[in-house]
């Protein structure tokens, strides 16, 4: 028997700066007001829940308040050329050329900032939230990463 909880996207939210690399292409560099969706999987714990919600909502929303307001920065993406000083990034593709300062960039370990690459780094790093605080009831994740209405990217992933 597995139960599961949802946290909805109303209070889950960040506005962000990227742009996506697709087929030798880059999108011109835009915003998103992000809204997530959160579904955590599991066995009940003695307390008859999988995981408090105030708990999830704030585990959730600190992740929301590092991305707030940032430029996400797909630091794995082959076809960026970024270089890193103290103070600030610059990023090229073809003749185009950001230089952004640190403190408004979200370094993020991926190779791309779709929707599908941010739900899957949102979920690593609740799982890793939840093993650091000895959630061993859970299950899976999945997390839903909205960047218009009705215009989202999943991923799901199913824990040992």
């Amino acid at each position: 028997m597995s139960f599961r909880i949802i946290l909805e996207h109303q209070t889950l939210r960040f506005a962000a700066a990227h742009f996506t690399t697709f087929a030798g292409e880059c999108e011109p560099l835009h915003g998103h007001n992000y809204a997530l969706t959160v579904e955590i999987e599991g066995d009940l714990t003695v307390d008859s829940w999988v995981l408090d919600f105030s708990e999830a909502k704030s585990l959730v929303r600190n992740i929301c308040r590092e991305l707030d307001h940032k430029f996400l920065l797909p630091l794995d993406n082959a076809a960026l050329k970024i270089a890193a000083s103290d103070g600030e990034f610059e990023i090229k593709f073809g003749d185009r050329r950001y230089v952004i300062p640190r403190s408004d960039v979200a370094e993020l370990p991926i190779d791309n900032s779709t929707a599908e690459r941010l739900a899957e780094y949102i979920a690593g790093r609740i799982v890793d939230s939840l093993r650091e605080r000895g959630a061993s009831n859970v299950t899976s994740i999945a997390v839903g990463v909205e960047e218009a209405p009705g215009q989202s990217g999943w991923f799901r992933e199913a824990l040992p």
